[in-house]
Protein backbone atom coordinates (compact mmCIF):
# COMPACT_ATOMS: atom_id res chain seq x y z
CA UNK A 1 0.00 0.00 0.00
CA UNK A 2 1.22 3.36 -0.81
CA UNK A 3 1.68 6.15 1.64
CA UNK A 4 -1.23 8.84 0.17
CA UNK A 5 -3.65 5.85 -0.25
CA UNK A 6 -4.47 6.65 4.00
CA UNK A 7 -4.82 10.54 3.03
CA UNK A 8 -8.63 11.99 3.41
CA UNK A 9 -7.90 13.97 0.72
CA UNK A 10 -6.64 11.16 -1.41
CA UNK A 11 -9.77 9.02 -0.72
CA UNK A 12 -11.98 11.95 -1.29
CA UNK A 13 -10.35 12.29 -4.64
CA UNK A 14 -10.11 8.75 -5.84
CA UNK A 15 -14.13 8.50 -4.95
CA UNK A 16 -14.83 12.32 -6.92
CA UNK A 17 -12.63 10.63 -10.02
CA UNK A 18 -14.67 6.93 -9.67
CA UNK A 19 -18.00 8.79 -9.27
CA UNK A 20 -16.99 10.73 -12.94
CA UNK A 21 -16.48 7.40 -14.62
CA UNK A 22 -20.28 6.48 -13.05
CA UNK A 23 -21.41 9.54 -14.34
CA UNK A 24 -20.33 10.03 -17.70
CA UNK A 25 -21.51 6.87 -19.20
CA UNK A 26 -25.28 7.86 -18.83
CA UNK A 27 -24.37 11.13 -21.43
CA UNK A 28 -25.56 11.31 -24.56
CA UNK A 29 -23.06 10.67 -27.15
CA UNK A 30 -21.77 13.91 -27.80
CA UNK A 31 -21.56 15.04 -24.01
CA UNK A 32 -19.67 12.22 -23.61
CA UNK A 33 -16.70 13.10 -25.33
CA UNK A 34 -16.75 16.59 -25.53
CA UNK A 35 -17.80 17.43 -21.16
CA UNK A 36 -17.05 13.94 -20.09
CA UNK A 37 -13.70 13.45 -21.43
CA UNK A 38 -12.93 16.86 -19.39
CA UNK A 39 -14.67 16.03 -16.63
CA UNK A 40 -12.81 12.73 -16.33
CA UNK A 41 -8.96 13.52 -17.22
CA UNK A 42 -9.74 16.54 -14.71
CA UNK A 43 -10.50 14.41 -12.05
CA UNK A 44 -7.44 12.07 -12.67
CA UNK A 45 -5.07 14.64 -12.71
CA UNK A 46 -6.21 15.66 -9.21
CA UNK A 47 -5.69 12.71 -7.72
CA UNK A 48 -2.40 11.97 -9.17
CA UNK A 49 -1.56 15.35 -8.19
CA UNK A 50 -3.05 15.03 -4.28
CA UNK A 51 -0.43 11.65 -4.41
CA UNK A 52 2.30 13.26 -5.44
CA UNK A 53 1.74 16.07 -3.09
CA UNK A 54 2.46 13.06 -0.11
CA UNK A 55 5.30 11.97 -1.32
CA UNK A 56 7.22 14.85 -3.43
CA UNK A 57 9.53 17.46 -2.43
CA UNK A 58 7.39 19.67 -4.50
CA UNK A 59 4.28 19.55 -2.00
CA UNK A 60 3.38 23.40 -2.48
CA UNK A 61 3.25 23.16 -6.25
CA UNK A 62 1.53 19.88 -6.46
CA UNK A 63 -0.78 21.00 -4.08
CA UNK A 64 -1.50 24.73 -6.06
CA UNK A 65 -2.03 22.74 -9.46
CA UNK A 66 -4.39 20.49 -7.45
CA UNK A 67 -6.33 23.36 -6.89
CA UNK A 68 -6.28 25.01 -10.42
CA UNK A 69 -7.23 21.63 -11.74
CA UNK A 70 -10.39 21.78 -9.40
CA UNK A 71 -11.13 25.29 -10.03
CA UNK A 72 -10.93 24.03 -13.84
CA UNK A 73 -13.24 21.51 -13.34
CA UNK A 74 -15.84 23.34 -11.15
CA UNK A 75 -15.99 25.83 -14.59
CA UNK A 76 -16.82 22.99 -16.71
CA UNK A 77 -19.31 21.83 -14.08
CA UNK A 78 -21.35 24.69 -14.15
CA UNK A 79 -20.91 24.92 -18.50
CA UNK A 80 -21.89 21.16 -18.51
CA UNK A 81 -25.11 22.43 -16.08
CA UNK A 82 -25.90 24.92 -18.53
CA UNK A 83 -25.57 22.88 -21.16
CA UNK A 84 -27.91 20.41 -19.71
CA UNK A 85 -25.37 17.29 -19.82
CA UNK A 86 -26.28 15.83 -16.56
CA UNK A 87 -29.35 12.88 -16.68
CA UNK A 88 -30.63 14.78 -13.26
CA UNK A 89 -29.69 17.65 -11.19
CA UNK A 90 -28.60 15.47 -8.32
CA UNK A 91 -25.96 14.07 -10.23
CA UNK A 92 -24.72 17.49 -10.92
CA UNK A 93 -25.12 18.37 -7.52
CA UNK A 94 -23.48 15.12 -6.48
CA UNK A 95 -20.15 15.72 -8.40
CA UNK A 96 -20.13 19.62 -7.96
CA UNK A 97 -20.60 18.84 -3.96
CA UNK A 98 -17.28 16.44 -4.48
CA UNK A 99 -15.48 18.98 -6.27
CA UNK A 100 -15.95 21.44 -3.26
CA UNK A 101 -15.01 19.01 -0.44
CA UNK A 102 -11.71 17.56 -2.46
CA UNK A 103 -10.98 21.69 -2.40
CA UNK A 104 -11.33 22.09 0.40
CA UNK A 105 -9.26 19.49 2.17
CA UNK A 106 -6.70 20.52 -0.31
CA UNK A 107 -6.37 24.01 0.71
CA UNK A 108 -6.79 22.95 4.83
CA UNK A 109 -3.43 21.21 3.65
CA UNK A 110 -2.08 24.27 1.80
CA UNK A 111 -2.96 26.12 4.87
CA UNK A 112 -0.92 24.11 6.89
CA UNK A 113 2.09 24.04 4.88
CA UNK A 114 2.39 28.08 5.31
CA UNK A 115 1.54 27.46 8.63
Amino acid sequence: MSVYEDLPVYKKAQDMAVYFEKVVKHFDKYNKYTFGHEYRMLAHRIVILIAKANTRQQRRESLVEALDKLEELKIILRLGKESRVFNSFNSFEFATKSVIEVSKQCEGWLKSLNS
